[in-house]
């Protein structure tokens, strides 16, 4: 009895791997096609099915044009994801279109839906990762380059040329999620009691409260 136990056990263990890879993106689409419909009052993990739709649902032309860099971090996201572009709805994949200004960083930020791989139209970035152990894995892209960050981590971008840089970036997700850390922890609406970061930061109250004033609605 105790035999056929383990075997039991062994079986449920191998289900639950096989299992895994099935839970890491999206969930699997159930028909051809379900452009969203952003009008539905059907609430669902993800968007409704438009009834009727047409060719223009499954194209997006808004990575074709650089995007404005004027901004204190110098870079510009301009996502091609599920509420931009409704043909991606069930698919389980997005793109953006990512341009930096000289000097530009996309900022430390993670994706909790999606593992990123970004592919270099043009300029010299540094680009890097940081795995839960606290390691970083960095690297220095040029044009034709192509650098992938792990589903969850914490990675960033840093123009390090003289010029601007583009990249075009791919997500296993219709809706990959964002989260920048500077913006979540001292931008957040309400706001993160100050002691929380400071004792988090082992810094003063004030100097929380004069981050935050950077980080606050304009």
């Amino acid at each position: 009895m105790a035999k056929v136990h383990l075997y039991v056990a062994a079986a449920c263990a191998v289900v639950l791997a096989l299992a895994t890879p099935a839970l890491a993106g999206d969930p699997d689409m159930l028909q051809d096609v379900c452009p969203a419909d952003y009008a539905s009052p059907v609430k669902l993990n993800g968007f409704a099915c438009k009834a009727n739709f047409s060719a223009d649902d499954f194209f997006f032309d808004g990575l074709r044009n650089p995007g404005n860099t004027n901004n204190p971090a110098g870079s510009v996201v301009t996502a091609a994801n599920v509420e931009k572009f409704l043909g991606v709805n069930t698919l389980g994949v997005s793109m953006a279109r990512i341009d930096y200004a000289p000097g530009g960083q996309n900022p430390p930020h993670t994706h909790p839906r999606a593992t990123e791989i970004i592919f270099v139209l043009e300029g010299t970035l540094e680009v890097g990762f940081i795995t839960t152990a606290n390691a970083l894995f960095t690297k220095t892209v040029t044009k034709g380059d192509v650098f992938v960050f792990p589903r969850g981590l914490v990675h960033f971008q840093q123009n390090r040329g003289h010029g601007p840089a583009a990249v075009v970036a791919a997500f296993n997700s219709q809706l990959q999620g964002t989260q920048a850390i500077a913006m979540t922890l001292f931008g957040a609406v309400p706001p993160v009691p100050s002691d929380i970061l400071a004792k988090a930061f082992r810094i003063s109250s004030g100097e929380v409260d004069h981050i935050k004033a950077n980080f606050a609605p304009k």
